[in-house]
């Protein structure tokens, strides 16, 4: 004789059809029992800001690394302001605007890294002795306005492969500071393509 006992969480429809019963409540869940670990861990180690336990790089590496990055910064905006003083001619007048506009750009820089860098605990180095050492770009004045771009130019692209080495460095490790430092890479990259074609322009007007 068939048993009409039902076995496991399964019950009969109306038209003889299996259902299961609903899936257990959302309180019952893995990760909301976790919600209460991570509380805890939050209080526990408050003093630590915005680095919790699931932080996954180096953050002494990470640290050492926006410090070279914000020196780098530095030093492009103080080449790139002496260069906008010291264009002149007609060619110079022509660029000088677009020279502080890239000096601008490169204290903005400067600015999110330092925040970063507090955020992670440390503390941004702006001393100036040693600058130009932590900096992964020279500071090089140049002699004639084209040699000023070429110098400009060179420390951009110093940057933007300096960055894109960070940038693979950190991975999935720290994506707050990975994202920051997309978005400084993607303007380095339209500073060296608008500094290429002026020094285009300028080997132009010398030929």
């Amino acid at each position: 004789m068939a048993s009409n006992t039902q076995t496991g969480n399964s019950r009969p429809g109306q038209n003889g059809s299996t259902h299961h019963s609903a899936p257990p409540a959302a309180s019952d869940s893995p990760f909301l029992s976790d919600i209460r670990a991570i509380r805890e861990r939050a209080r526990k180690h408050v003093s630590d800001g915005a680095v919790t336990p699931s932080y996954g790089a180096d953050r002494d590496t990470v640290l050492r690394l926006l410090n070279e990055a914000l020196a780098t910064e530095i030093v492009c905006v103080l080449r790139y302001r002496r260069h906008y003083f010291m264009a002149n001619g007609a060619v110079g007048e022509a660029i000088k605007d677009e020279l502080l506009k890239h000096a601008n750009e490169e204290q903005g820089h400067a600015d999110v890294i330092a925040e970063r860098i507090v955020q992670l605990g440390g503390e941004p180095d702006f001393n100036p002795m040693g600058i130009t050492d932590r900096s992964h770009a020279e500071y090089i004045e140049g002699g004639s306005l084209a040699d000023m771009v070429r110098e400009d130019l060179v420390a951009e692209r110093i940057a933007i492969e300096s960055y894109t080495e960070m940038i693979r460095y950190l991975g999935d490790k720290d994506t707050t500071t990975k994202r920051m430092l997309e978005g400084i890479l993607a303007v380095e990259e339209e500073h060296a393509e608008e500094l290429a074609s002026m020094l285009e322009t300028l080997s132009g007007d010398r030929a």
